[in-house]
């Protein structure tokens, strides 16, 4: 044994010998932690979800079921990842096959998941990186009209609200021809009154679909756009060269990608609430302040209720008929009690909340294993949730005062802007962006954000994969230059599989990974399933003196009855409600047969049936040890009951578990405190 490895201090890689296992890296420090977690859960989602979502669900009042899935279910969820991969040093697999061999399904259904992420996510960058490259030509090109990708309805700003009359379908254009023209709109009768000015479409539109999707007239997959893959190639160079040396090289990178998109949302927060019209709009009109309180400011009356918001494009103007018209429903705030029993809004934020926070994936587990055994994660934890809570927050903020400017300055409802997902950041947000002054500098700043958001999300999720598969196999891949080449195969696997997603149609498959993916479905049958493993198959007590054990004392005890009752009950009743009102998916108004129905289905049944063939797999390798944790994982108070309730014992100690030398000097490699000597059993030593 070397005099570094009787110290506790780490190997370096250069002194390893050639053709050895490498030890296990670790942290440099606790802020590159820090920043990876943050990089990870704070992501678009903060951005193009999360303020959407309490606008559409009731503004502030929205914050009621979102906090109280945050405190019971995504707080106690991001916490037993974390200190689970912390605990046992292990990546997103092994960490639950150490802990209860019979459910090491789990962590292969949220490494498909990861695939999935890994495969469609960085398509958003793609697209990013495209206007971002557009972002530099004055005037921005989805701001006119006059481009080839453009139609005969396509019409600017000025077309249409300088006269929206001429937009009717009795409208006379002869002014323009002098003759007339009365069946100009002939072949357009079958629109009703109320949807006569739908055929109008915004340059902003018209550039997305025209220009950056390209999609077929029958929405079939079609050809690759060379442009898109080789944005999508240079975000996979990207990333590729974030994270190819370890955690050595992604703790470097973090410290730019997860602080630079603050510095834009704080300068875009600061540009936006200067704007007219972003704190208070005219008549008629909600804003920002519809995003905290759920109402139109006083003495306002928004044209429908809260509840009430089919998308609809901002190019449209005003619909006639609803001028001056009265809402349909009573605001949200006006009836909370009623409008809080609707499951949807439950659901909303449940999904939210799970997916902002990453949990169900195991990458905040692998992020965890890479740091010291006496970190202090349960601290961290905290600190990261509150940081990710108050950027969702802020982000609304900065999101609605520009959009609040847009409907001032066009005379348009926050109906008629507000959206969510790519319809916002590549639709609602630049033509706000395109009518101010220096419209190509603020659209760097925001692409440059939205790159660089999804960016450190994207390659902490390569590094959760590798690290997983790393860790299952690590006599064949901790070895010097085995991790570059296993990071460059994902990288060009992922590549591969995910230029479809770029072609004519590939917008299809992009929303159906998205929806059925990292589905609520999945999301909350694995953290059901996680929760109840660590609480009632290894043993909730247990899993508290692991705890203590590492950082000192004890988490606060109703994390304990999070894990054991409250977390599986709110998820399995959100997971109820989520099949039972599932409906088909919609694309550009396009229902998908039956075919986008299977595949759905095989996305979502794909990981959760990893979780039933792998216990079987145990049954069949090892019957008598399905349950009984490794006997490498330090075990600081083995007598104790691992589950007790009430003061009274539900499953009684398993007794000590013995270790061998080897599991002995791995374990000092990996940088863990002196204090925490291996003890050897009698066997072992004799």
């Amino acid at each position: 044994m070397t005099e570094e490895t009787a110290r506790g201090d780490p190997v370096k890689d250069e002194e390893a010998p050639v053709g050895k296992v490498q030890p296990r890296e670790k942290w440099a420090n606790k802020t590159e932690f820090i920043l990876s977690m943050a990089g990870e859960i704070i992501g678009l989602g903060n951005v193009w979800r999360f303020p959407y979502l309490c606008y559409k669900n009731g503004g502030g009042v929205f914050f009621i079921p979102y906090f109280v899935f945050l405190f019971f279910c995504g707080i106690p969820m991001f916490f037993l990842e974390t200190a689970l991969g912390q605990y046992t040093s292990e990546g997103g697999v092994t960490a639950w096959r150490k802990i209860c061999p019979m459910f090491e399904g789990v962590g292969i259904a949220s490494q498909v998941i990861v695939i999935y992420l890994n495969i469609y996510y960085i398509v958003v960058l793609a697209w990013a990186i495209f206007y971002l490259i557009h972002s530099f030509k004055n005037p921005l090109p989805w701001s006119t009209c006059d481009n080839v990708w453009n139609t005969a309805l396509c019409h600017g700003r000025i077309g249409i609200y300088a006269n929206p009359d001429l937009f009717r379908v009795d409208s006379n254009w002869s002014f323009l021809h002098n003759n007339t023209s009365p069946d100009y709109f002939e072949n357009n009768t079958y629109i009703n009154d109320t949807d006569q000015i739908l055929l109008v479409k915004s340059p902003e539109e018209e550039f997305w679909i025209n220009r950056v999707l390209r999609l077929s007239d029958d929405l079939s997959l079609g050809k690759v756009h060379w442009d898109l893959a080789l944005c999508l190639l240079a975000a996979w160079v990207i990333c590729y060269f974030c994270i190819w040396k370890g955690v050595k090289s992604t703790g470097k990178v973090v410290y730019f990608t997860a602080t630079f998109p603050y510095l834009m949302l704080f300068i875009l927060f600061i540009r936006g609430v200067s704007l007219p019209g972003a704190a208070k709009v005219p008549s008629s009109q909600v804003d920002i302040h519809f995003t905290v309180t759920g109402r139109a400011p006083a003495g306002e009356h928004p044209q429908k209720g809260a509840l009430s918001l089919p998308y609809r494009h901002p190019s449209y103007p005003h619909r006639p008929g609803l001028q001056g018209s009265t809402p349909s429903r009573v605001l949200f705030p006006d009836c909370l009690s009623t409008v809080l029993g609707l499951l949807e809004v439950w659901r909303d934020a449940g999904t939210q909340v799970f997916f902002s926070y990453a949990v169900c994936q195991g990458v905040l587990t692998a992020l965890g294993s890479y740091n010291k055994y006496n970190n202090n994660c349960y601290r961290d934890c905290l600190a990261l949730c509150c940081l990710n809570s108050a950027t969702s927050i802020f982000a609304g903020f900065a999101v609605f005062s520009v959009l609040g400017f847009m409907a001032d300055d066009l005379g348009i409802t926050m109906e008629e802007v507000a959206t969510s997902g790519p319809g916002l950041a590549f639709i609602a947000y630049p033509k706000a962006l395109s009518l101010l002054p220096g419209s190509s500098f603020w659209a760097v700043l925001f692409f440059l954000m939205i790159l660089f958001l999804g960016l450190d999300s994207q390659f902490v999720c390569v590094e959760s994969l590798s690290t997983a598969i790393t860790d299952m196999f690590p006599h064949k891949l901790r070895r010097p230059g085995a991790r570059e080449k296993l990071v460059l195969v994902i990288a060009v696997v992922c590549f591969l599989l995910g230029l479809p997603l770029i072609s004519e149609g590939g917008i299809i498959l992009f929303q159906l990974i998205d929806t059925y993916g990292p589905s609520g479905t999945t999301l909350l049958l694995i953290a059901l399933i996680e929760a109840v493993v660590i609480a009632w198959v290894y043993g909730v007590d247990r899993f508290y003196d692991n705890i203590e054990d590492m950082i000192g004392y004890r988490p606060f005890p109703v994390l304990k009855y999070c894990w054991l009752f409250i977390t599986p009950l709110i998820c399995g009743v959100t997971l109820l409600y989520i099949i039972v009102q599932t409906q088909p998916l919609k694309v550009y108004g396009h229902e998908l047969g039956s075919w986008g129905a299977t595949l759905g289905a095989l996305l979502v049944i794909t990981p959760i049936i990893c979780i039933p063939v792998f216990i079987v797999v145990t049954l069949c390798r090892n019957p008598h040890k399905m349950t009984t944790p490794s006997s490498d994982l330090r075990q600081a108070r083995s007598d104790k009951p691992v589950l007790t309730l009430c003061k009274r014992v539900i499953f009684k100690a398993q007794g000590p578990l013995t270790r061998s030398m080897d599991e002995c000097n791995e374990k000092m490699m990996m940088k863990e405190p002196s204090k925490l000597l291996c003890t050897l059993s009698v066997n072992t030593l004799s």
